[in-house]
């Protein structure tokens, strides 16, 4: 396995931010994601189930993790769709650190990788009740369309894509 650090230097507040490219395999990761679908399974109650046969991170290939000093602080993921479509999976802050430009930090990095990769547009799925992630993806020029794939006519999902 090979990893690649990318020394991003972004300044969130007064603390420096480093990404890491890695894979789905990384320990810091699989905690993030851990926190992640406990928070999920909160907000999303009854239809938990549904969506995470859907959020499964094995042998996901593109993950960027960031680190606050050297403290995981956010992560996301990426993963073909179609052809020049990249899905964006897994984007997780902990509570602790939101608010601080960690999540479209991340995001960013994702994208850029997306475009060194090939792919021309992202999309992605978020539920309703995840009102932090929708202001994220809005504010970084996402927009949303009719729920694709699996999550059409599924009320509790809204989809948003971003052309890179």
């Amino acid at each position: 396995m090979t990893c690649r650090s990318v020394h991003v230097t972004r300044y969130v507040y007064l603390y420096m931010l480093h990404l890491l490219r890695i894979t789905s395999t990384n320990e810091d990761y699989i905690k993030l994601v851990s926190e992640l679908d406990k928070d999920l399974a909160i907000r999303d109650g009854n239809d938990a189930p549904f969506f995470a046969q859907y959020n499964k991170s094995d042998d996901i290939k593109h993950v960027v993790v960031a680190y606050m000093d050297n403290i995981p602080v956010g992560s996301g993921a990426i993963k073909h769709y179609a052809d020049g479509v990249i899905e964006v999976k897994r984007m997780y802050v902990p509570p602790a650190h939101r608010g601080n430009g960690i999540a479209s930090t991340v995001l960013r990095e994702l994208e850029a990788w997306a475009r060194e990769l090939g792919y021309h547009k992202a999309i992605l799925e978020t539920g309703k009740k995840m009102v932090e992630a929708i202001r994220v993806y809005e504010k970084n020029g996402y927009t949303v369309i009719p729920n694709y794939g699996p999550y059409a006519g599924v009320d509790a999902s809204i989809c948003f894509e971003k052309v890179l």
